[in-house]
């Protein structure tokens, strides 16, 4: 019994120490395979530092990289752009100082517009005391339209006292006409200018209103001017001037003394300047008389220099004669000069030859003369210049201008 016991003692602890076998064997793989997982997650951990400091120092140096290339890059960029940017710091210059410039010349700009239109201003009163003192009657009109001649004729260069007459009466068949100006003209010639012409229909035309009332205004005013025009045009035809004066051509000159007044009146009858010139009237305004003014003055100057001409003639003509009288003077005074000389010639050599020889014997003698000695004296053999003969023929004929014989 006891070698049973011993017997199954021996066959459990074998059994305990195989159990105890397995179950180490079994806890020593767990441990290997839990060291194995350790060591395998303590590599992987490593591997990962390792990728990571790898990565990390690659993307450092990248990163390094890409920084110096983009500093050489701005760099490169700067230096290339360092042109344009002084440029457009000139150009910036350069367009604050226009922008001064033009401030400045908008202010003086501004300053000019409103003197203009203060001067507009001033006008447009002067316009309108202008206007309204020509309604007052025609004979404000007369004057003014007489005073405005008179300027035109003056700044043309004809003078109110020799070159035009002013309300000079004639007599006629018809009666007594009074004719505004009297132009002379070189020859003796005159021509007539009448100012006396309507501008009331003018005015109402300038001030009707820009509508349609007011055009329909303006085309009954327009028309009533055409009307006042031909009417004074008949008017002055009648008078028939030129067969009045002497030397006056087959016209005359009737002045309107607005330059737009003709206008006007030509805008609307085409035909007004032609129908006038029929019967001898040709109109004219302050521009046109003053061009035909300044041919007139340009006629006189023409015969003022013919006049000086003439009077140039007759003074060389008399210098002529003078000096042919002077030379007459002048070969009579060398005549006597050329018998002086003979006969102060002929005095030395008797002078020399009958008195002086016997009075240098008293020095021959000794003959206490004081000191004075008898000079010789020696005959002047210079002749006098012969004086040029003028010729006896008379001075050629001086040929004017206009074809006289002075």
């Amino acid at each position: 019994m006891n070698g049973y016991l011993i017997l199954a003692f021996a066959s459990a602890v074998v059994a305990v120490a195989a159990v105890a076998w397995a179950l180490w064997e079994r806890s020593k793989g767990r441990m290997q395979a839990e060291n194995a997982r350790v060591q395998a997650e303590l590599m992987s951990s490593q591997v990962s530092a390792s990728a990571a400091g790898v990565a990390e120092a690659i993307l450092k140096k990248n990163e390094e990289a890409i920084h110096n290339r983009e500093q050489l890059a701005q760099a490169r960029l700067e230096a290339q752009l360092k042109p344009v940017a002084e440029s457009l710091q000139k150009f910036q210059e350069h367009v604050a100082l226009v922008e001064k410039a033009r401030a400045e010349e908008t202010g003086g700009l501004k300053e000019q517009i409103a003197a203009l239109l203060l001067a507009s201003t001033a006008t447009q009163d002067e316009a309108r005391k202008l206007s309204s003192a020509l309604r007052r009657g025609a004979g404000v009109q007369g004057r003014w339209g007489e005073q405005t001649l008179r300027n035109v004729l003056e700044q043309a260069g004809l003078s109110s006292f020799c070159d035009f007459t002013e309300q000079a009466s004639t007599d006629s068949e018809e009666g007594r006409r009074r004719p505004d100006v009297i132009v002379k003209l070189p020859g003796g010639g005159v021509f007539v200018i009448d100012a006396k012409c309507s501008l009331n229909a003018f005015l109402e035309l300038q001030e009707a209103a820009s509508d349609l009332a007011g055009e329909e205004a303006r085309e009954a005013a327009g028309l009533r001017h055409v009307s006042s025009v031909r009417g004074h045009v008949a008017g002055l035809s009648a008078k028939a001037y030129w067969d009045q004066f002497d030397g006056s051509p087959d016209f005359v000159a009737m002045f309107v003394p607005l330059d737009s007044a003709l206008a006007a009146a030509v805008d609307r009858a085409p035909t007004l300047m032609t129908e006038a010139m029929d019967k001898k009237v040709v109109i004219v305004t302050p521009t046109t008389l003053f061009a035909l003014c300044k041919a007139v003055v340009y006629g006189w100057r023409v015969e003022e220099q013919a006049a000086n001409a003439r009077t140039i003639a007759e003074l060389g003509r008399e210098l002529y004669k003078r000096i042919a009288t002077m030379g007459a003077h002048a070969g009579s005074v060398g005549k006597a000069l050329e018998a002086a000389v003979a006969r102060y010639n002929q005095f030395v050599g008797s002078l020399e030859t009958q008195v002086l020889t016997q009075a240098r014997r008293f020095e021959e003698l000794k003959v206490d003369h004081e000191g004075r000695k008898v000079e010789l004296l020696e005959p002047l053999d210079t002749a006098v210049r012969p004086l040029a003969k003028l010729p006896t023929e008379p001075p050629p004929q001086v040929r004017l201008v206009k074809g006289e014989d002075a």
